[in-house]
């Protein structure tokens, strides 16, 4: 249910449960987190979904077990906002709960012109996973980020990009493409060159 595509200096993660919406198990959740901490990482990574919705967050059931509350959602995101390569969401459709964690711990996000953001944890009674609430304000202000969080507000692909939760609409056909073309710049570059430029943004 995780695909990864490891070309030369590029891998793609693609969440690949199209028929459950990319909703996300335990075991899915595992295996981000093995991949994210493996030693021979490339020079950027692009993190996509399959189908029409980049994931629905926390498969039901699973939500119902536990999940939605499980620590195996901060580790991920913290796992790929440390990072050392370049990293790019690309967003296919719909991101939607626990699943913001990943895109919003990566440094870039592209997305279709469908898609549409919401994390209903208000509605439902949870809180959002700890880190996620600073990395939304940080993109989006204070004000809209507890419009997401707090009034249960979905924004579409529009209202995302003016309000910086993401760097552009892509056209779904291009989606990959134009990811690809965002990391061309570091998968040529030398390692130590790309963790460099990282940390020195990071540092601002």
């Amino acid at each position: 249910m995780i695909s990864l595509d490891m070309a030369k200096g590029l891998w793609t993660i693609t969440l690949d449960r199209p028929d459950k919406a990319n909703s996300l198990t335990a075991d899915m959740l595992e295996q981000l987190c093995q991949i994210t901490a493996r030693a021979d990482l490339p020079n950027a990574i692009i993190l996509t979904g399959a189908g029409r919705v980049f994931s629905a967050g926390a498969d039901l059931d699973a939500a119902r077990a536990g999940l939605a509350t499980s620590p195996l959602w901060e580790r991920l995101s913290g796992q790929i906002a440390a990072l050392p390569c370049l990293t790019i969401a690309a967003l296919n459709g719909t991101l939607a709960g626990g699943a913001f964690g990943m895109a919003l711990a990566c440094d870039m996000r592209l997305a279709v012109p469908s898609a549409k953001f919401f994390y209903p944890v208000m509605k439902l009674g949870f809180l959002p996973q700890p880190s996620d609430p600073a990395r939304l304000a940080a993109l989006v202000g204070p004000a809209r980020a507890k419009m997401i969080l707090m009034a249960g507000v979905k924004a579409d692909a529009d209202d995302a990009l003016r309000w910086g939760l993401i760097d552009r609409i892509t056209a779904p056909g291009t989606l990959l493409d134009g990811a690809r073309a965002l990391a061309a710049d570091a998968c040529a570059a030398a390692p130590d060159h790309v963790a460099a430029i990282k940390r020195l943004v990071a540092a601002e």
